[in-house]
């Protein structure tokens, strides 16, 4: 695989060795950046560090030999220009508060992690400007899946940041032969698309696991991006942004591709599996979960409706069956696809 030689090489430091943190250390890596990933698992690193492959969420992917790693926070923050975090939202706030104090005064923090802060509903930019205080912060977000990228495949994606300059240097550090980093400056949007794709991935998913067939599929993303416009509008992000990567990118490949966690969980919730079979056999975290809770905890907030994302929470609590959420949605009231313009 061919190496970007960049014109002004960083230090960056990844905290977060999953599959997605593991693929875009690598990434950034071979773009010829020093890169610094950081994981918990002390025995899971060493092991990685030695072999060069990431053997429980990337088996058989050879990472580049550049690529460090270290369960030393602080080791893996010293000196470093740039913060990439890439961790489950429910480890998101416990992971910039650990940061914080080694973080050097002139890096600034992005994160690859969607959802929202569990329990209270907030934005994920909104955590960190509680913890970090007025640091340049951006979003990397859009359709990618961690495998693909490690193997080097052709993706793209955009970063949303506080700042211009900031968006651009994260883009700059990923943008590479096999992969197309965008900009832009509505973190909300963003971030909303990253964090509600995933509920409507499990709409999809069960849908195409009861065997409904493909008009079911693409009517199912047709009005869960309605509905990702409608509550993107009343927060105030901007429409654009669910048009491109982070929206209708996001959207479609978390719908339709098979190493999508959350379409996964929906394909087994519809073959009659129970919740808890289904994330056992996933095996990783499965953000749709505590994220439809969120969704409609927004909603409400904002008196908008959404009936996909509701009856996938009430499938995912338990409280309807994949059918019966199925047949309340397709006995709504016949109406216009746009009553009042696109987002209403």
């Amino acid at each position: 695989m061919a190496t970007v030689e960049p014109i002004q090489p960083l230090s960056v430091a990844v905290l977060g060795a999953g599959s997605w943190g593991t693929a875009l250390a690598a990434l950034i890596a071979r773009h010829g950046h020093r890169t610094v990933l950081w994981g918990r698992d002390a025995k899971a690193i060493a092991a990685l560090a030695a072999t060069h492959e990431n053997a429980r969420y990337l088996p058989g992917v050879a990472l580049p030999e550049s690529l460090e790693a270290t369960d030393d926070m602080a080791k893996a923050l010293a000196g470093c220009d740039l913060v990439l975090v890439v961790v489950p939202s429910h480890a998101f706030a416990e992971t910039l508060r650990a940061l914080a104090p080694h973080r050097p005064a002139h890096a600034g923090v992005s994160w690859a992690t969607k959802g929202f802060e569990p329990g209270s509903g907030r934005f994920l930019h909104e955590v960190a400007a509680e913890v970090l205080g007025d640091v340049p912060v951006a979003v990397v977000t859009g359709p990618s899946f961690a495998k693909e990228v490690a193997q080097g495949l052709p993706t793209a994606l955009t970063v949303h940041g506080s700042s211009q300059g900031f968006s651009q240097q994260v883009a700059d550090v990923l943008h590479g032969p096999a992969f197309r980093a965008y900009t832009g400056d509505d973190m909300l949007g963003a971030e909303l698309g990253g964090a509600m794709k995933n509920v409507l991935a499990v709409a999809t998913g069960v849908a195409d696991g009861m065997q409904l067939g493909l008009n079911a599929r693409a009517g199912m993303i047709t009005r869960g991006l309605n509905e990702m416009l409608r509550l993107n509008a009343a927060i105030g992000g901007k429409a654009e942004t669910l048009m491109g990567l982070a929206g209708l990118g996001d959207l479609v490949l978390t719908c339709t591709g098979d190493l999508s966690r959350n379409r996964r969980l929906g394909l087994a919730l519809g073959r009659g599996q129970s919740i808890e079979d289904a994330v056992r056999e996933i095996g990783q975290v499965v953000e749709s979960i505590q994220t439809a809770d969120e969704v409609m905890r927004q909603a409400e907030r904002h008196g908008i409706e959404l009936p996909i994302t509701s009856a996938v929470q009430s499938v995912l609590h338990g409280e309807l069956t994949p059918g019966k959420a199925l047949q309340l949605l397709m006995s709504r009231d016949q109406k216009p696809e746009y009553p009042s313009g696109l987002f209403e």
